[in-house]
């Protein structure tokens, strides 16, 4: 430190903040939201973490100062226990009876008019017909007379009959048995379908977790007073839990294949993916490339996931980068 300017000083004083509170986050898998909340909003923000401890490695190496070690080694070490933040190479390859599966929250095909662009609806079905998934998974579905969608078989769940707001399962194959979880106090839900692909029944779940409400267009997440955004994320991550302990009480019921797929409203740093992905395979992990992005903020945020059995063979993993909502859609090939 003494070789250190007063600016340095205060730089690296940030530094080892920063990265102190990185280090912690380590351990946010392993802390439920139920015991401690306010710790769980802290996974939102380590990707943002990770990337202003890289500038600080990059800045020190640059004054040619040891004090790099520091970022580097805990880097280095959520590298190597947590899910990573970045894939350097993907899986591109394909067979012919792949199961072709994609999960898209397309924020009601714009029923609300969150975007100015009359056609965007128009264009989240168009891009959904040009990719042609086997299975699609639809959060935040709106049940739009728009909709051509050409799949033999479909589960869609409303709130209620009159309501056209819910969730949605399309599938080119026969499904046999279909259901919903019905997570109460919430907007949001889960819901699953069985399908008879050839000789295998696989089970597909559509999962979107409670959401947090936040509007990343205001200021302050568009709550005036920072206390009530804390609390209000608290009851949040809370509702997270205990819908996790709900679809994990569910799913142990099931011993086939399975995918589980969806918009989880956390990252892959949260105690809830942590739960939920235990025992599967991550199809980013296994076949993506890149940053994985999946919410349209301005740093890296991947809060969709599709997930399966250990016994599958992910193929390929795509995300897409087309603006249509506040979510990407990713899209998998997979078989086992």
């Amino acid at each position: 430190m003494k070789k250190l300017s007063f600016l340095e000083k205060i730089l690296f004083f940030l530094n080892s903040i920063i990265a102190t509170v990185l280090l912690l986050s380590y351990l946010l898998p392993f802390i439920s939201p139920k015991t401690v909340p306010l710790f769980a909003i802290l996974s939102l923000f380590v990707p943002f973490l990770i990337i202003m401890n890289i500038i600080f490695v990059v800045y020190w190496l640059i004054k040619l100062k040891k004090q790099f070690f520091l970022s580097i080694i805990i880097l280095i070490t959520g590298w190597v226990f947590s899910s990573p933040f970045y894939k350097l190479s993907s899986k591109n390859s394909s067979l012919n009876n792949d199961l072709k599966v994609m999960s898209y929250n397309v924020r009601t095909f714009n029923y609300f008019k969150w975007n100015k662009d009359k056609k965007l609806d128009q264009k989240e079905i168009d891009l959904i017909n040009e990719e042609n998934p086997d299975v699609l998974a639809i959060q935040e579905f709106y049940n739009s007379d728009k909709i051509n969608f050409t799949y033999p078989y479909k589960y869609i769940k409303t709130k209620s009959k009159k309501n056209k707001f819910g969730m949605a399962i399309y599938s080119r194959f026969k499904i046999i048995n279909k259901g919903s979880l019905d997570l109460k106090n919430s907007t949001n839900n889960i819901i699953f379908v069985d399908i008879l692909k050839e000789n295998d029944t696989i089970r597909i779940y559509n999962l979107h977790l409670e959401s947090l409400k936040i509007n990343t267009q205001k200021e302050n997440f568009g709550e005036k007073d920072s206390g009530k955004l804390i609390a209000r994320l608290g009851r949040s991550f809370k509702k997270q839990a205990l819908q996790t302990e709900q679809f994990i009480a569910h799913e142990k019921q099931w011993k086939g294949k399975k995918i589980i797929c969806g918009d989880f409203n956390n990252t892959a740093y949260s105690w809830v993916y942590h739960k939920i992905s235990k025992n599967k395979k991550d199809a980013f992990i296994e076949a993506g490339k890149g940053f994985g992005k999946t919410y349209n903020y301005w740093f890296p945020m991947r809060i969709d996931f599709i997930l399966t059995d250990e016994t599958a063979i992910i193929n390929k993993f795509s995300t897409f980068s087309e603006k249509y909502s506040d979510h990407f859609p990713i899209q998998s090939k997979i078989n086992w």
